[in-house]
């Protein structure tokens, strides 16, 4: 995938803003405190209500037990809500069969609001108070008030707690945001004047303000290495193109004091140092493009109208040494006879790499070239790539274990096709990697016998 696709696709993720999470979490956090504050309220305001009543029972209680011990006989109860009975089966309609399913329920409810509280004077023989409370009753008559002062308390503390929060989250990320604005789309020029020693004494010693330290020290390393890299390429540049540049000159002056008949005489020759020169322009042309990638240069060059046929068969006169004493035969499809938008030279380098490739694992069979649907497609025939290596093998290193290169092919190619916008796959066998997948490969090129399959698709 692509500098500019990936960027694409994170710009188009869903954004989760910090503050808002905040917000919503000290929100939640409220509402369940409230919740949970107003069930505890209900459940001590019924507690304290059966409290009194119960206190009220267990004082009569006494009282008709001392006054039966003095007096050898049971009273009537001093309070007119209460009544004693000496047998369950002389409750009121509404509660005794209730109360002898249920011996150790205290509580009944019945009908018309009415409401009573059972208490045992004594066990044996079995005797029994009961006081009809609903007159006592203090919670359930306002019940629905209470419910509605709750709700309308709750309201207004989650309100005030968001606000609260809206004030925090804005205050505790207005440093991240800060950080964020001064990273964000930094050139590497940039780097140096943006993250100098005093970037991070912007920012308090807390945790942003480690992350903005942090930040410091692996950006300013970055800017070291590239400061490094810029002046390693300045230098490769300079040692390279000077002994091409002899290299080139000394076969023109050959050329040049060669005689008409000195030419007939020594073809031979003339062939090659006609292959030198011809080698020593392309040499410079490819440290050119090396360079470009290497110095970060990530704008894609806008190219030009540039003809795919000629620059094909150009790469494979080029590379014909590599199939000098194989079977192998190659196959260019007139499918290749088009323009596309590209740069010639960065397009040399890359079919270079691919055709070398092709040509260097190629021993028998046949190497096809096709292009279709603005897609270049290069099949052969050799033995693949390795299953361990195949994931990776656009990386710079990479090779297989009878490569006699460096790894750097394809990694090239695969820097290359980044800086220029491009799209490139390898199929051997496996799943495609990177961006084009395998159905885009035309089915003039499929077959069950191919090695490998390397797609490159170009920009519009």
């Amino acid at each position: 995938m692509t500098a500019t696709s990936r960027k694409t696709t994170n710009n188009n993720a869903k954004f989760h803003s910090l503050s808002r999470r905040i917000v919503l979490q000290f929100c939640v956090f409220t509402l369940v405190i409230s919740a949970v504050y107003g069930l505890i309220t209900f459940v001590l305001m019924y507690t304290l209500e059966d409290s009194f009543i119960e206190q009220q029972l267990q004082q009569e209680a006494a009282y008709l037990n001392a006054q039966q011990q003095a007096s050898g006989q049971w009273s009537q109860p001093a309070r007119s809500n209460m009544q004693l009975h000496f047998s369950r089966d002389t409750l009121p309609d509404d509660i005794r069969s209730r109360a002898l399913s249920e011996p150790a329920r205290k509580e009944f409810s019945a009908a018309q609001g009415r409401h009573y509280h059972l208490y045992t004077v004594s066990a044996q023989p079995e005797v029994l108070l009961l006081a009809e409370v609903s007159q006592q009753l203090l919670v359930r008559p306002i019940r629905g008030g209470v419910l509605q002062f709750l709700f309308i308390s709750a309201l207004i503390v989650t309100t005030l707690a968001c606000l609260i929060a809206w004030f925090v989250s804005r205050k505790t990320t207005r440093p991240l945001k800060k950080l964020a604005a001064l990273v964000d789309n930094v050139a590497p020029e940039q780097l140096s004047q943006r993250f100098s020693n005093q970037f991070a004494s912007q920012f308090s010693n807390d945790e942003v303000g480690i992350l903005a330290r942090t930040l410091q020290q692996s950006l300013s390393g970055i800017d070291r290495a590239l400061k490094r890299e810029k002046s390693f390429t300045a230098d490769v540049s300079h040692e390279l193109r000077t002994p091409l540049a002899v290299i080139k000159n000394a076969a023109e002056l050959w050329q040049s004091q060669q005689t008409s008949s000195e030419r007939r005489e020594s073809a031979a020759d003339q062939q090659l140092m006609t292959r030198i020169y011809d080698a020593a322009v392309q040499m410079e042309k490819t440290v050119q493009t090396l360079l470009i990638l290497a110095r970060q240069e990530h704008a894609a060059d806008k190219g030009s109208n540039t003809e795919l046929m000629p620059l094909l068969e150009r790469a494979i006169l080029d590379n014909s040494l590599l199939l000098q004493g194989k079977p192998v035969t190659v196959e260019l499809c007139d499918s290749c006879q088009v323009n596309i938008n590209a740069n010639a030279d960065m397009l040399k380098v890359l079919l270079d790499n691919l055709l070398s490739n092709a040509f260097k694992y190629t021993q028998s069979g046949e190497v096809s070239i096709a292009f279709s649907d603005n897609c270049l497609q290069i099949r052969d025939t050799g033995p693949g790539i390795a299953a361990d290596i195949y994931p990776h093998i656009t990386e710079a290193g990479v090779k297989g274990r009878h490569s006699t290169g460096f790894g750097f092919g394809l990694a090239i190619v695969k820097r290359l096709c980044e800086h220029q916008g491009w799209q490139m796959s390898v199929n051997s066998g496996h799943t495609p990697i990177d961006q084009v997948s395998s159905d885009r490969v035309s089915n003039d090129l499929v077959s069950n016998n191919y090695g490998t399959i390397v797609s490159v698709r170009f920009s519009q």
